[in-house]
């Protein structure tokens, strides 16, 4: 028992991610860029969000942020509770290699590894990984598991990156423009595979496009624009990528 009436309602589960007044600068000599100015956001666990907004908006600067790839210049962002603003280079570092899988435009794969052992690099230094071949079978690539990415076309290789960034069970998957560099079939196939981590792991995922039609598969789109949440929509039904076009 927890000591709540028997008629009220459940708490609301914590959010996985709340950033408070998140802004960023950069400065280049006496150049000052604000990449984001007093962003507010909460993500629950297990939702899937697009962020969208033209090149400069600050979408990257806040998927980075929320990955531990940057910090902020001022504000607040908590992790499960724990603070990710004022954390060490040490905590963040432990933070991405324990919670967040990255998928980026560009595949950064070793050329000189075949499909499995790229993943192997990511399950040898997870504390709790899934076998690289399950990873490797859950992007559909198990017949190639053993080809080169020389071997393979760009939306395997996509699939590849996919499955090395989920091999070590994330709790949140970051994609930045993860079709960017792909055709619009091969897109699909890969905007499959990040729905179904979402889906079938309750993997929380954030995926970065310039794509507005991508928007239809989420639970809330993003806008972003000037540094500043824009406006966020919510979607009554999600689409699978099968129903999208563009």
């Amino acid at each position: 028992m927890d000591g709540r009436p028997a008629d009220s309602p459940a708490p609301a589960a914590a959010p996985l991610f709340e950033a408070r007044g998140l802004s960023k600068t950069y400065r280049t000599g006496e150049v000052e860029v604000q990449a984001l100015r007093g962003v507010d956001l909460d993500v629950a666990r297990g939702e899937f969000i697009v962020l969208l907004g033209a090149s400069g908006s600050g979408k990257s600067t806040l998927l980075n942020i929320l990955g531990g790839l940057d910090t902020p210049t001022a504000g607040e962002i908590r992790f499960a509770g724990r603070p990710l603003s004022g954390a060490s280079e040490a905590e963040l570092t432990a933070y991405r290699r324990e919670h967040v899988g990255f998928v980026f435009q560009f595949y950064n794969l070793i050329p000189s590894l075949t499909v499995v052992e790229n993943v192997q690099l990511v399950t040898d230094i997870a504390r709790d990984p899934m076998p690289a071949e399950e990873a490797v079978g859950l992007v559909g690539l198990a017949p190639r598991r053993d080809h080169f990415p020389s071997q393979l076309s760009g939306g395997e290789q996509q699939r590849v990156a996919i499955a090395r960034a989920i091999a070590k069970r994330p709790q949140v998957l970051l994609c930045d423009e993860p079709t960017g560099a792909l055709d619009y079939q091969t897109g699909k196939l890969v905007l499959e595979v990040i729905a179904r981590v979402n889906r079938e792991l309750g993997t929380t995922a954030l995926v970065i496009t310039h794509n507005a039609a991508i928007a239809a598969m989420a639970d809330r789109v993003i806008h972003l624009g000037d540094g500043r949440i824009q406006r966020i929509d919510k979607n009554a039904q999600r689409l699978s990528p099968s129903e999208l076009s563009w």
